[in-house]
């Protein structure tokens, strides 16, 4: 039981031992084995008692002093016989000021700020520094004059109309573009918490009803591809070049590879024994290492390659200090050879639609030589195996097929596709 003490003073809350003390008006002085003070205001409401803490007891800076502690039992002792509740009007209290603190949160996030947010949360999981870069400049050059500053909780579909009609009617395809970052980062902040209802950047039932769809504005450009039939003439031209960046324009379109890949291609990916250079993930626009069957015109060419073999050096590098090709390099060779007309990429269209025109292969082959996903989830969680053994046979024919000029057959000839 507590000691009652009515009257206490400054001193005896400074002298007091380790025990509860009854000052009055359900003011009560708590000293702990430690010797810290605390007041608290005991009281019974419906017939349920409750304590209610005050501070620390003392005269020092910070503490609650006898005089103010009584003050506030007194306050707190008459809202008790008025019926209230006073534990349960600091919690109230204490959820109005957080409330106005997450609103005053809230109005302070502009669209640059959370568009930032987003941005840093996803950069581990982009495959590069340079797709971080590409977010931040689509969205500095379109969003943020339009609505930067505006606090996210407040962009509408009026400002995000402004954002593409300046651009869409010349740019269908960065227009695009920038209304997916912009949904995105408006998706982000509902989840945040920083905004409500439904996204004004949505497409689907909403802008769709607005703007014109990108394929209305201008037809989707593909990359420029060499005609199938042309590519045999191609390599012989291009064989007559002589430079890195040949070499590894002739790797591309023998493998069917990708820029990205092929400048990034190193010797530790290379297994000349097993025939197979093995793209890591990092490096691939799927996500998922890819296994490259090498035919033995590839193995030449590597074979042939000036340079030590050490398994960090690349494939194709440049100047004395080994740096990457620059991502043009590719693209000049083909000016050098008088294509500048097609592009690299398109090389991977021509080795496709060779497959589907002049092959029997089946769709799904090509489309694994080419690191596409096939299918569905469904058909690509089925599809484990890369079908290498087959590939192989197929890209050994790709390199036939390139290393002649193309002649139109003679006769009633059938292609016979397999089943």
């Amino acid at each position: 039981m507590p000691r009652i003490a009515a009257g206490l003073s400054a001193a005896k809350v400074k002298a007091a031992a380790p025990e509860r003390y009854v000052d009055g008006n359900g003011l009560r002085l708590l000293v702990r084995d430690t010797g810290v003070r605390f007041w608290i205001f005991r009281y019974t409401i419906a017939k349920r008692t409750r304590e209610m803490g005050l501070g620390r007891a003392g005269s020092e800076p910070g503490a609650v002093p006898l005089s103010e502690a009584r003050k506030r039992a007194d306050e707190l002792h008459r809202a008790v016989k008025d019926g209230r509740d006073p534990l349960a009007e600091r919690a109230l209290a204490e959820a109005e000021r957080a409330a106005r603190a997450q609103l005053n949160t809230v109005r302070g996030k502009t669209f640059e700020d959370v568009a930032a947010a987003y941005i840093e949360s996803n950069r581990a999981a982009w495959r590069n520094a340079k797709h971080a870069a590409q977010w931040t400049a689509t969205l500095a050059t379109y969003a943020y004059p339009v609505m930067g500053k505006v606090a996210v909780r407040d962009v509408s579909t009026d400002l995000i109309v402004s954002v593409l009609q300046a651009v869409g009617n010349t740019k269908p395809e960065t227009a695009s573009r920038a209304r997916g970052r912009i949904e995105n980062v408006l998706n982000f902040a509902r989840v945040r918490g920083w905004r409500d209802g439904e996204n004004p950047a949505r497409w689907n039932g909403n802008l769709d009803h607005i703007l014109p769809s990108r394929s209305k504005v201008r037809a989707v450009k593909h990359h420029a591809a060499l005609p199938w039939r042309e590519v045999g003439a191609f390599m012989g031209a291009l064989a007559g070049q002589n430079g890195t960046a040949a070499l590894a324009l002739r790797f591309a379109i023998l493998t069917a590879a990708r820029t990205r890949e092929v400048l990034g291609a190193c010797w530790s990916e290379i297994d000349l024994a097993a025939k197979l250079w093995t793209v890591p993930v990092a490096r691939m626009k799927g996500g998922r290492e890819h296994r490259v069957p090498l035919t033995p015109v590839v193995l030449a060419l590597l074979n042939g390659l000036p340079g030590e073999r050490d398994p960090g050096a690349l494939l194709f590098s440049s100047g004395i200090a080994k740096r990457p090709l620059p991502n043009m390099a590719m693209t000049m060779a083909l000016r050098r050879v008088k294509r500048g007309d097609v592009t690299v990429q398109g090389f991977r269209s021509c080795f496709r639609d060779w497959v589907s025109e002049a092959t029997g292969h089946p769709r799904e082959l090509a489309e694994a030589a080419l690191a596409h996903v096939v299918g569905n989830k469904v058909e690509a969680a089925h599809a484990r195996g890369d079908m290498l053994d087959k590939r192989r046979e197929m890209m050994a024919a790709w390199a036939d097929f390139c290393a002649v000029p193309y002649a139109e057959p003679v006769g009633n000839v059938v292609i016979l596709r397999r089943g």
